[in-house]
């Protein structure tokens, strides 16, 4: 076959799983580890084209790389919880949000010192987990940002702010061409919980956002359970997202396949 996987061998625990499948449907695959931080890929065989999985790092220096950037999935303008609301609307959790930045936030000074907001990063670059924090605690973090040099985060990196959410339920879904291919619960009631697959009424409400918009071909989808109604808490691009309890084996093939209608 034409294709291969190049997995960062130093960032998943699934990668045995995922070679074990590549070798089963006759699929080369190669294991990279990956400097933390570096500018430079390491040498490997590019004879064939190439999906990618790994890191933050990893995935930015392919997609910088005209010859590799196919094996990446992703679209900058079209990965960010700003678009999602734009596209998507109530069906966002966070839909009622406000797009700042540490600096606009805390120099607006809107907030009482022990208010609690829910804050995470506007895009997918992961440079911070979003947390819920005291108002005060955001400052001293904004305080930080002014004297530390953070190449991935700075005082005008754009912001998701919001009202905390009481979340029952939360599910990773893989989508290949609008259709779920793969699912795992993650999280109930904010504590970690894996396990494959989740309830069809989640891939009806997923599938019915993907006929209304798509970020991309190939993606991941988180979803949430909050009170009685579904809602889209955020996407993110396949090749660093985590796996959880899903069927491994479904997303190689299927990805697989679609990377290979493409070449």
């Amino acid at each position: 076959m034409d294709i291969q996987w190049v997995i960062q061998r130093n960032l998943t625990n699934d990668f045995e799983r995922i070679a074990a499948f590549c070798e089963k449907i006759g699929v080369k695959f190669i294991g990279l580890d990956i400097i933390p931080f570096t500018s430079e890929l390491p040498a490997f065989d590019k004879s064939r084209k190439s999906i990618i999985y790994g890191s933050t790092t990893f995935n930015d220096l392919v997609f910088k790389n005209k010859e590799l950037k196919q094996g990446v999935f992703y679209d900058e303008k079209n990965f960010s919880i700003e678009n999602y609301i734009e596209k998507w609307g109530r069906y966002m959790l966070n839909y009622d949000a406000s797009i700042s930045t540490f600096q606009a936030l805390i120099e607006g000074d809107n907030y009482s010192p022990d208010k609690q907001l829910f804050i995470r990063p506007d895009d997918d670059s992961k440079s911070f987990a979003g947390e819920v924090k005291r108002f005060d605690e955001i400052g001293d973090w904004y305080n930080k940002l002014k004297i530390i040099e953070n190449t991935n985060l700075s005082l005008e990196s754009k912001i998701v702010v919001s009202e905390p959410y009481n979340i029952q339920f939360e599910w990773r879904l893989w989508i290949v061409n609008k259709k779920v291919i793969a699912a795992s619960k993650y999280r109930e009631y904010f504590k970690l919980k894996k396990e494959q697959g989740c309830p069809e009424t989640v891939i009806s409400f997923a599938e019915a956002r993907c006929q209304e918009y798509t970020p991309h071909d190939v993606f991941v989808m988180d979803i949430c359970l909050c009170g009685d109604e579904y809602y889209i808490v955020e996407c993110g691009c396949m090749n660093g997202s985590g796996f959880y309890n899903a069927n491994i084996d479904d997303i190689v093939s299927s990805v697989s396949d679609y990377f290979l209608s493409t070449i």
